[in-house]
């Protein structure tokens, strides 16, 4: 009997054996191939996201100022804005508060360095003559005498300090050559300013059609003693001019509680006005306070400025105890965090406590610049600013710092977390 021949070992079975370790050949390739595939790849850059906010309020109950009864008040903070208002916009009279914009007019085109007595003015015969007259209608004057020469500094404190109505029309006419067109340049200037609410008619205020508002007026005295020669006479208790000699500011907060100006007004109309300035300090630091009272009432101008003089001291005391120091970040207090590739990261922090000067309820805005991280960050290393501003004011800024090392991930992490 003949039996088949068994198969050969070097024959047909040896070919699955062979498939076999070519495939696992091909799938650990595969598999190499794969898990080196995301190195090929860029990281992602690393992203920085703010853990402070863009704005804040000063935190706490906002202040309630002591407005008067009647007519219009303003309080305004140089470089933080308006603390507050009252009485609304209507236009009303304001008096010899006129003369802050006569002024202001006149010194502009004529401009003072400070201690400077500029150029000189002639008195005519003819304005010489109406003094008489405008006596006896009540204003309030210096005497005049035809020929008498004063300079610009003598004539705007007569204008500022005693209120001379008629050393305000004679300015006029020097500068415009007559009153009516300087009235003209009055609202013109006016209107550069913003001051939409107001209408003069005369450069003293005598004329109860001469209107504004307290708004219009604390944007007006802002600018104002901006001019060293305008802050510099409104701050005098006294001066000395020819003929009518020495003459007193009828404003007499100045001096007191850090009042430096700047102008009284008072008519039936207008009733007691005053614009003022003062000097607060806080926390070391020095702020102009400029603001305005309007309208308040008295039989007489004596009983009207004293009304407005209580009103004014008392808003004066308010607005100094409603500023204050706040602290809006701390020293070391997060500003940010770093989110690098595969989980890495990092945190940025202010170096300094960063403080303001303002008032509960007030907004301040706050900038970090923080610039492009790396998926390399050294711990501590100082990188950007964060910048904190209210209102116009000084910019308060502090240096910013990494806080713990954020390295960029191994090869073996970028395989692993692949998979």
């Amino acid at each position: 009997m003949l039996f088949p021949a068994p198969p050969s070992r070097r024959g047909g079975r040896r070919l699955p054996w062979a498939l076999g370790g070519l495939l696992i050949l091909l799938l650990l390739l595969g598999g190499g191939l794969y898990a080196v595939a995301p190195l090929r790849d860029p990281l992602p850059a690393p992203t920085v996201e703010l853990t402070v906010p863009a704005s804040m309020t000063i935190p706490g109950t906002a202040p309630r100022l002591p407005w008067p009864r009647t007519g219009q008040a303003m309080i305004s903070v140089g470089g933080l804005g308006n603390l507050g208002a009252f009485g609304g916009s209507k236009p009303v009279p304001i008096a010899s508060v006129t003369k802050v914009m006569t002024a202001y007019v006149i010194l502009t085109e004529h401009p003072l360095a400070v201690g400077e007595q500029g150029p000189k003015l002639t008195v005519s015969a003819e304005q010489a003559a109406a003094y008489p007259a405008e006596k006896a209608r009540g204003e309030s004057l210096v005497e005049v005498r035809a020929g008498e020469v004063i300079t610009e500094r003598q004539a705007l404190q007569a204008v500022l300090l005693p209120s001379a109505n008629n050393m305000a029309r004679i300015l006029a006419a020097w500068d415009s050559g007559s009153v009516a067109a300087f009235v003209e340049k009055m609202n013109a200037v006016a209107d550069d300013l913003g001051m939409s609410d107001t209408d003069y008619t005369d450069p003293s205020g005598l004329d109860p059609e001469t209107v504004s508002t307290a708004r219009d007026q604390v944007i007006l005295a802002s600018r104002a003693m901006a001019l060293p020669a305008f802050a510099e006479i409104v701050k005098q208790k006294q001066a000395t001019i020819p003929v009518a000699g020495t003459v007193q500011n009828y404003n007499e907060l100045v001096g007191r509680n850090g009042v430096v100006g700047i102008k009284t007004g008072s008519t039936d109309e207008a009733g007691g006005c005053l614009v003022f300035a003062a000097v607060v300090t806080v926390g070391g630091r020095k702020l102009s306070v400029v603001g305005a009272v309007l309208g308040q009432p008295g039989a007489n101008t004596p009983v009207q400025l004293d009304r407005v003089f209580a009103v004014t001291r008392s808003l004066l005391r308010s607005t100094a105890a409603a500023l204050a120091v706040h602290t809006l970040v701390e020293a070391g207090e997060q500003v940010a965090t770093v989110r690098g590739p595969l989980d890495t990261g990092s945190t940025i922090h202010a170096t300094e406590k960063v403080e303001v000067v303002g008032w509960p309820g007030l907004r301040v805005r706050l900038d970090a610049q923080i610039p492009a991280v790396s998926s390399r960050i050294a711990a501590g290393a100082e990188h950007g600013q964060l910048t904190v501003a209210a209102g116009d004011g000084e910019l308060v800024a502090t240096a910013l710092r990494t806080g713990a090392a954020m390295e960029p991930p191994t090869t073996w992490e970028r395989i692993r977390r692949h998979r």
